[in-house]
């Protein structure tokens, strides 16, 4: 069934700002990565050594992934409560208000504590946002629309990426990108006031003799195969790329900066690229991750969602392997080899948008949804934490050299990938299914 109510402009005008929303998402999450170092730097001075930038980068990253996937759950549930709409925009004024506070952060706890309450707001924008956009679009576009929503995030990435390879992230001048990541919440005080809601929710809410469903619900009955399903389906590609491919960014960030220590000349361009690479590396990266999350769904299509699911994790773990043991950064091939690791890396971030909301029914999706993506995020932010011990650990093998056991830890951590191979034969078949429908019986065969 369409959307009657809704204008094609309100659908636009919905599809926009959730995209919007999105892109701001992914400029908060690809900022830590690159910030970190520097942050650390300049807030710990003459107590800082080179074992703490690896350290706090895990505790910056555990911090937000565990203040994601709160947010998920509890601003997901709200979606199914109080509506997608006043939700999603909730949640874009809680990342940006948060983000922002960064910029006047004085010590190391400080901005952990405000990197937890950014992940609230991250976490609850994407089931929010997808659950709206994909309720009040037709079902025919949805292909296309959940392609466009997976890459949101990524083209956030990207333009991060981007600006800092003009404008680099170090000690001496990182703030400035904090108070940047505070303006999306004129996005989120816009969305408030004028964007509409989902009539899929409001006709389901005027059925049901209950508005939304509670989360004990989701772990009842037929819902709770599901359920399990999408948790361990939406934690894979998320262990995946916060516990090993992030690693890329500070393995990166140390190799050209002990790079540029060493080098005694004095070309401009050479210097520009030693300090701008941590910067390319993140836009080749998000880069591939934008055709990828936008592909995502269409190979879910193409090939159904098992046997793409499967493709897409053997791609990630091999991929993985590659950037992090059979290359290196500054290396000819490094750039195009973190391209295509972004690429397939992030197939899953548009397979999951097409998938998930077919898994529930509409008073359940942004909660079931919300645990799907964020249940995963206590894991990952566990994971993230065990991998920074990995990296201690690993260090007495590599010869104490703390980026040789910087990638060790990304590619041991990125066979997590590999669970994918098996958890998704498991997965239900929902090809050809309305969103208006209830989850199918799990079992049947993936044929679409």
């Amino acid at each position: 069934m369409n959307s009657p109510s809704l204008t094609f402009s309100q659908r636009v005008l919905v599809l926009v700002v959730a995209f919007s929303g999105l892109v701001f998402d992914g400029f908060e999450l690809g900022l830590m990565p690159q910030a970190s170092l520097p942050v650390t730097v300049d807030l710990m001075g003459k107590e800082y050594a080179d074992a703490h930038g690896p350290q706090w980068f895990a505790w910056y990253t555990a911090s937000l992934m565990l203040g994601a996937a709160c947010g998920g759950i509890v601003l997901g549930n709200l979606g199914d409560r109080w509506g997608r709409s006043r939700a999603m925009s909730l949640s874009i004024i809680i990342y940006s208000a948060f983000a922002g506070l960064g910029a006047w952060a004085n010590t190391q706890e400080q901005m952990l504590m405000l990197r937890f309450f950014v992940g609230m707001g991250t976490g609850g924008m994407l089931p929010n946002g997808v659950a709206l956009v994909s309720e009040c679009w037709p079902n025919a576009s949805r292909v296309v629309i959940a392609g466009i929503m997976g890459a949101g995030i990524n083209v956030g990435i990207l333009l991060f990426g981007q600006t800092t390879q003009f404008y680099p992230v170090d000690a001496e001048s990182w703030r400035w990108v904090f108070k940047i990541a505070a303006m999306p919440a004129l996005l989120g005080i816009f969305s408030l006031l004028f964007l509409p809601e989902s009539p899929t929710w409001i006709a389901n809410r005027g059925r049901s003799k209950g508005s939304s469903i509670s989360l004990m619900e989701l772990f009842r009955g037929r819902l709770l195969r599901v359920t399990i399903l999408g948790i361990l389906l939406g934690a894979i590609p998320l262990l995946g790329a916060w516990a090993a491919s992030k690693w890329m960014v500070p393995w990166t960030d140390k190799i050209a900066t002990a790079a540029l220590a060493a080098y005694d000349g004095s070309d401009a361009t050479t210097i520009a690229h030693f300090k701008g690479y941590k910067g390319a590396v993140q836009f080749y990266w998000a880069l591939g991750a934008i055709l990828g999350s936008f592909l995502g769904a269409h190979i879910a299509v193409w090939l159904g969602r098992r046997w793409s699911y499967f493709i897409i994790s053997l791609s990630a773990v091999s991929l993985t392997w590659v950037m992090f043991q059979m290359t290196e950064p500054l290396k000819p091939e490094f750039l195009k080899i973190v391209f295509a690791q972004g690429f397939a890396s992030t197939l899953f971030f548009g397979w999951l948008p097409m998938y998930l909301p077919e898994l529930f029914p509409t008073r359940a999706r942004a909660t079931g949804m919300g645990l799907s993506y964020n249940v995963g995020r206590f894991a990952t932010a566990i994971g993230v934490l065990l991998a920074g011990g990995l990296l201690v650990s690993l260090k007495p093998f590599v010869d104490n050299d703390p980026s040789r056991a910087m990638a060790l830890t990304g590619a041991l951590c990125g066979l997590v990938y590999s669970l994918g191979l098996i958890v998704i034969w498991f997965a239900p078949n929902t090809a050809g299914q309305s969103l208006e429908d209830d989850p199918i019986r799990p079992g049947a065969d993936d044929e679409g």
